[in-house]
């Protein structure tokens, strides 16, 4: 496996360093970086700029060959290779040539000898500190004292008199660092992290022959955006990505759980419940989190009933245990939506900003906000539904019959409500004015299947498959492609999304259409392999776009090679 590194990340699992190829900016080179994703707030968490360099301390020009355990810098003058062997580690190896790191530098940020022949980096911008340590070879680093201005960090790693080879360590760290009393030989570091990525690709869900390729990029993906439970992480995650996106999202969690649980179901009930650990009082879940801090200003819509429905029908795991866990938290966030979202009282919850869809500038919030959507509650009483189970296998009968009543009060008013002319409508709370555009959005309640009548259940699914609509060469559009307000990279305007494609596909399959959502899957999985494991895809050419190295998109393409594409 080779992968581009202007794509696709270099990390392992439990990691917050990353290795990139970046283009340039004006105050960046372009160039190869050593980087850290932690805070989410920094765009690229570039640290150190990477560069081979000649006898004469001049920069050599190299290629990059990226595989999962280590990367290889080839020039004509020498080669280097970088390993992770730890998720605070990053091992360097050159032959034939030096190393220099260059250190994008902040304010307070300052460079000062450490132990033995090791110095310290302390990086105020990423709030961790970074230990250079040569193994093999000399370090020298300059980094003069000025208490007035930002100066220039670089070391550069040179081999010694009598040899070729210059071996080095990266360290990350918060607070203090114990010295290394010995160190793993280079390629037996490297060796581990290949068999431990092997492990992991031989756990990830199996898929036909055709889709290996794609199978292999996937596994990588999810397997590298792995962070260690720290700091406002309360469990081992996954990040979306560790390009840019590098927090998780309140929906997007979901899609990755739902294809670890039968490979490792314990990691994939952390991702489940990685948000209700942060759940407040009220009942809401916050919009995104990562290892600092986390957003409440969105929300993200209540996926999780279905989710942990679907789970269930995959794993023995969730047991008397874990439904004990979740109940509490998934009630309160049920009721959240009945309690805070549902301005004019009509007893239909409401999205105040696209955002909390998830579709944040679908057209249904073309005439602005807030607005009650079919989709929010199909998935409402889909999540009532799965309480009532819980609530019926943990013994709690009364809980049950009233989840079961809220379930069956909000489908009436559902159907009554959004079904018009033989569609389903979005519309303005309080004022009821319909929604503009033509929003694949409108189409998630098929995933209700056999409990919407037949002649909706029809509608929705003759509309999945209209030629010239929504259904293109490569799966669903997220708005109809003969729409004015189409556009081929317009985010939720336009392109396909795995979530969409992921919802849309169960709900065939649940309103009875398995050629469909086999179809659909296949579109979609075809299109992620050629293309890689985009944030979304134009529709029409099925290019990747945004951020082309995405775990829930990873994710979506192993659980629909897995089930529909057989």
């Amino acid at each position: 496996m080779n992968f581009d590194l202007n794509v696709v990340p270099f990390s392992r699992r439990e990691s917050f360093l990353a290795v990139s190829l970046l283009p340039g900016t004006p105050d960046r080179p372009e160039g190869l970086y050593l980087r850290t994703v932690r805070g989410g707030d920094d765009k690229f968490g570039e640290a150190f700029l990477i560069e081979l360099i000649g006898a004469d301390g001049s920069p050599l020009p190299f290629r990059t060959d990226a595989r999962p355990e280590r990367i290889r810098l080839e020039s004509g003058s020498g080669d280097a290779e970088i390993c992770m062997p730890g998720g605070a580690t990053v091992r360097f190896r050159a032959r034939g040539c030096g190393v220099r790191l260059t250190f994008r530098t902040g304010a307070y940020d300052y460079a000062c000898p450490a132990v033995g022949p090791s110095w310290e980096v302390n990086s105020f911008t990423h709030e961790c500190r970074f230990l250079l340590t040569p193994i093999a070879g000399h370090l020298h680093v300059e980094a003069p004292w000025d208490k007035t201005k930002t100066t220039r960090i670089a070391a550069e790693f040179v081999h010694s008199q009598d040899g070729t080879t210059t071996e080095f360590a990266v360290e990350e760290y918060r607070t203090v660092l114990e010295p290394r009393v010995s160190w793993e030989p280079f390629d037996d570091a490297a060796q581990r992290v290949k068999a431990e990525f092997a492990k992991w690709l031989q756990g990830s869900l199996p898929v036909p022959e055709r889709l290996h390729a794609g199978r292999e990029l996937a596994a990588y993906i999810t397997w590298s955006c792995l962070v260690p439970a720290e700091g406002n992480l309360t469990r081992p995650a996954m990040y979306m990505s560790k390009n840019w996106m590098t927090n998780i999202w309140s929906w997007d969690h979901c899609f990755n759980a739902m294809a670890l649980v039968r490979q490792d179901p314990r990691l994939a009930w952390d991702q489940f419940m990685l948000f209700f650990d942060r759940q407040a009082e009220n009942g809401l879940i916050p919009d995104f989190v990562n290892d600092k801090y986390e957003l409440w200003n969105c929300n993200k819509p209540p996926i999780h009933g279905w989710t942990l429905s679907w789970m269930m029908a995959r794993t023995d795991y969730i047991r008397e245990e874990q439904l004990r866990e979740v109940y509490g938290p998934l009630s309160k966030w049920t009721r959240w939506w009945f309690r805070y979202r549902d301005g004019d009282g009509d007893g239909i919850p409401q999205y105040n900003h696209g955002n909390d869809s998830g579709w944040d500038n679908s057209t249904v919030f073309h005439r602005g906000i807030p607005v009650e959507s079919p989709d929010l509650a199909a998935f409402l009483i889909l999540q009532a539904e799965v309480l009532a189970e819980i609530a019926g296998r943990l013994g709690m009968a009364e809980e049950e019959a009233e989840w079961r009543r809220l379930a069956d009060l909000t489908y009436a008013k559902m159907i009554g409500h959004f079904w018009k002319d033989g569609r389903f409508t979005a519309c303005l709370s309080g004022t009821h004015e319909e929604s503009e555009g033509d929003s694949l959005l409108l189409f998630v309640p098929v995933l209700l299947g056999k409990r919407l009548p037949d002649n909706i259940r029809n509608a929705l699914l003759n509309g999945l498959r209209e030629k010239g609509r929504f259904w293109t060469a490569n799966g669903w559009a997220t708005e109809s492609v003969s729409s004015p307000f189409y556009a081929p990279d317009g985010y939720w305007r336009g392109p396909i999304w795995a979530p969409s494609t992921m919802l849309l596909v169960e709900g065939a399959a649940a309103a009875g259409d398995m050629e469909l959502a086999r179809e659909a899957a296949a579109r979609f999985c075809a299109m992620a392999s050629r293309s890689g494991m985009a944030e979304n895809f134009d529709a029409l050419t099925g290019e990747g776009l945004r951020d082309r190295a995405f775990t829930w998109t990873s994710s979506v393409f192993l659980i629909l090679a897995n089930e529909y594409t057989a």
